[in-house]
């Protein structure tokens, strides 16, 4: 956990950006340079730094960590702080405070037993009860008041000595638009991988590689409709007559549809990439002409 920082660094929740700007300062460094040696626009270093955006993806903060000379692990671990949970972030820092005030007790117990002092003249100081109190504090006052009340069958009010807090959904990037008709160029504008101009959040995606895209096109009607935005998978094992996010080679043409695996009378692996439309025909190719199938597990559209 990290400790070096200042309270207001770890409850704004900044400890990656804080880190990244301080590193990149003492090194004397330039948004401008740590961009061009890591890959990326400067406008987006340096929304990171001032909290706009969260941290990037594992890929770029590893060239960010090479970069800046961090210890390998470094900056991962800063993201991953950052990306825990308030309430636990909380709990920890209050463990640290606990694990301190112990080592400070055991500390003064040692300095007054080699002096020949007693413990009724560090009751008497005040400071044993301070430190006691500190190390077996359990946090009642903060307990108590979050207590809400909720009725009974007998109509009256129970407590509930504490109450489940959920994390917000993963923020997903939606990237350019994916068609649902015949394959059409696909361009990321050139952002880092999780990187875009747009997120949206989808319950129960935890995969910290999802992105997201809007459907254009009725091929893939009447399930998914132009204007949808479906999320896709790279973790989620692909599976015959699954909807997919279909990147093609050598033009990096891409699709959203159906597919489904088969193999040629010479024993070559084909997919077939199949709209859900009728009035649209299938489309076979081979294998290794399809650099990337990305499985789709949510649609978010308007009601």
């Amino acid at each position: 956990m990290p400790a070096e920082h200042d309270q207001s660094v770890l409850q704004a929740g900044a400890w990656f950006a804080s880190t990244l700007k301080q590193r990149r300062a003492m090194l004397n460094l330039s948004l401008a340079k740590v961009a061009e040696r890591v890959g990326c626009a400067k406008s987006y270093l340096s929304s990171i730094e001032h909290g706009h955006r969260g941290p990037p993806s594992d890929e770029l903060i590893t060239k960010l960590e090479e970069a800046l000379s961090f210890t390998p692990g470094e900056l991962i671990g800063c993201a991953r702080w950052d990306q825990t949970p308030e309430p636990i972030r909380a709990d920890l820092e209050t463990l640290r405070k606990r694990e301190h005030s112990a080592i400070e007790l055991a500390r003064l117990l040692s300095a007054s037993a080699s002096k020949g002092g007693s413990l009724d003249e560090l009751y008497k100081s005040g400071e044993l009860s301070r430190l006691i109190s500190a190390i077996s504090s359990d946090g009642a006052t903060d307990e108590d008041s979050a207590r809400v009340p909720c009725e009974q069958q007998g109509g009256g009010a129970s407590t509930v000595s504490s109450v489940s807090l959920v994390p917000l959904p993963r923020e997903i990037p939606l990237i350019n638009r994916v068609a649902a008709g015949y394959p059409v160029e696909f361009t990321d504008l050139g952002y880092p991988a999780g990187v875009a101009d747009e997120y949206v959040r989808s319950p129960d995606i935890d995969d910290p590689d999802a992105f997201a895209a809007r459907v254009v096109g009725d091929s893939m009607e009447p399930e998914y409709h132009e204007g949808d935005i479906v999320v896709f998978s790279p973790i989620r094992d692909i599976r015959d007559g699954m909807d997919c996010f279909v990147r093609l080679e050598p033009d990096h043409e891409s699709t959203f549809k159906r597919v489904y695996f088969h193999t040629d009378e010479e024993g070559c692996e084909q997919i077939r990439i199949q709209p859900i439309n009728n009035a649209y025909p299938p489309r076979t190719v081979p294998r290794d002409q399809v650099a990337g199938l990305f499985a789709g597990v949510s649609v978010i559209r308007p009601i």
